[in-house]
């Protein structure tokens, strides 16, 4: 509670915004946007002291930020500000296997680092990407002052995962690193093939472990599993991994593994020929270590995961989102959301094993694929989605929901209200001081690739993508945008964007 308090004053003092999620030990959130969504916690809630319903009618974007950078880009930026610096970094990884760092004011390169040749689509056998090269959002180390990506590599002969760990100061990589995931488990008698793997989730560091997930591609090909490594931030060579029993299973949603500073949260995709569960269609439950218990207090499936296996309605389509919500009996949650459209409410002191989820309820008609956002709002917590809702109230409709989860013995769920979006984006929110002021910003990516604002509370539109001077190039799916610096940025292809108000 006291970090938390700290970080709600730090922002109001700076008038700038920072993410709410502190849900990991890795020190104040003020210095900037460490991780997808803000944090381990994957709330995807920033607090900026200035940003009212009012003033988001009037942004813009800003004329004073150019930047351009090579390739499509599907991580989400971050943003880091070294101590006592009054310049902020913007860092861009994108999938030509470039990772940029841009001077958060104006988006002049400050340092650009190649980490090799990506994968063309032709040379692997499934997917839909091209190329191939750098898709799961880094993480930032602020007491190392380090990145840490995860690559796809095109080597002599074959693909070669990597991790790469990079000085914030100036790009180079840190010794001892990267770390050739293939090699690395084949030497500890693990079987992992880098072609038939695929890192879109994105990293966590909890303490001093940085925490890698890995799927398939687009396609199924191949004899694929969910993966989580482990790799330590002192010896990086002490890996450990976790994967799936069955083949499939994959860990590929945009906000990769979640934490909640005791444990790690991942969610598999549809296993292949499970005759009795093998790990797929599920939200494990994994000690800091990788390991996992097997019992039911440590995983939760659908009833009808084989029916989901069959049908290709992956759990894992979203991450896990861990959630408190006070007064609720339980108090202590773990949302789920899968492309079967239902929302999953689970016992975090007891996921429930199969079939053994606190609530479960159809919430969209589409499937449910990107990275949810939650908030509070009075007695509820809120999260927001890319999906059509189901039962939207007053007649709305559209691609974005938010539905409301109410303290009660057991928590009950409702639609609170659907809107337009426009495309496949993430959304995330902005308040004022982590309650007012609640607005659900989405980009209406792979659609009409402009920046959408609603009202938490109501759904009223409070910024609608402005005129032609706030076009943006294609933004790729699941992309989310980050607040930091009084700025809204977003990456979309060969250029990242700077929203004022």
């Amino acid at each position: 509670m006291h970090r938390w308090l700290a970080v709600l004053l730090v922002a109001s003092l700076a008038g700038t915004a920072f993410p709410a999620d502190v849900s990991d030990e890795r020190g104040s959130a003020a210095t900037g946007v460490l991780e997808h969504h803000g944090g381990g916690g994957r709330s995807g809630m920033f607090v900026v002291p200035s940003l009212t319903f009012e003033r988001a009618r009037n942004l813009h974007l800003d004329p004073a930020f150019h930047a351009d950078v090579a390739g499509p880009v599907y991580a989400q930026p971050l943003y880091w500000r070294a101590p006592g610096s009054n310049k902020a970094l913007l860092l861009v990884a994108t999938e030509q296997n470039f990772v940029y760092a841009l001077d958060a004011a104006t988006g002049a390169v400050v340092w650009r680092t190649s980490l090799g040749a990506p994968m063309p689509h032709a040379a692997l056998p499934c997917g839909n990407i091209d190329p191939l090269g750098i898709t799961g959002t880094p993480v930032i180390d602020e007491r190392s002052q380090t990145l840490y990506v995860g690559a796809l590599v095109k080597g002599q002969t074959a693909a070669t995962h990597k991790i790469f760990a990079l000085s914030l100061k100036d790009g180079t990589a840190l010794s001892g690193w990267p770390l050739d995931v293939e090699a690395e488990l084949t030497a500890s008698g693990k079987s992992f093939r880098s072609t038939v793997q695929n890192q879109r989730g994105a990293l966590t560091i909890v303490h001093d472990t940085l925490y890698v997930p890995y799927g398939g591609h687009f396609g199924d090909c191949g004899d694929y599993h969910g993966w989580v490594v482990g790799a330590s931030l002192q010896r990086p060579h002490a890996i450990h991994a976790w994967s799936t029993r069955a083949r499939g299973g994959g860990i590929w949603a945009p906000g990769g593994i979640a934490s909640d500073g005791l444990s790690i949260y991942a969610v598999t995709g549809n296993t292949f020929g499970a005759r009795s569960w093998a790990d797929g269609e599920a939200v494990i439950r994994l000690g800091l270590d990788l390991s996992f218990s097997g019992k039911p207090q440590d995983f939760f499936a659908p009833s009808d995961w084989q029916e989901l296996d069959t049908t290709d309605s992956d759990l894992g389509g979203t991450g896990a989102l861990p959630l408190s919500l006070p007064g609720a009996k339980p108090a202590e949650l773990v949302l789920a959301l899968g492309k079967d459209g239902k929302a999953y409410l689970l016992d975090r002191e007891n996921l429930g094993g199969v079939g053994g989820s606190v609530l479960a309820k159809k919430v969209s008609s589409s499937p449910i694929r990107t990275a949810p956002a939650s908030f509070s709002s009075g007695n509820e917590i809120r999260v927001a989605f890319q999906g059509g809702g189901v039962g939207c109230p007053d007649g709305s409709s559209g691609d974005l929901t938010v539905i409301a989860i109410a303290a009660a013995a057991p928590p009950t769920l409702r639609v609170a209200w659907c809107a337009a979006e426009n495309g496949r984006g993430s959304p995330i929110v902005t308040t004022t001081d982590g309650k007012a002021n609640p607005i659900v910003w989405a980009v209406g990516a792979e659609g009409d690739n402009r920046l959408h604002g609603f009202r938490g509370d109501t759904g009223t539109v409070v910024f609608s993508g402005g005129g032609p001077g706030n076009a943006m190039s294609q933004v790729r799916r699941f992309q989310t945008l980050i607040a930091a610096g009084d700025r809204l940025y977003i990456a979309g292809d060969q250029h990242v964007y700077a929203f004022a108000f």
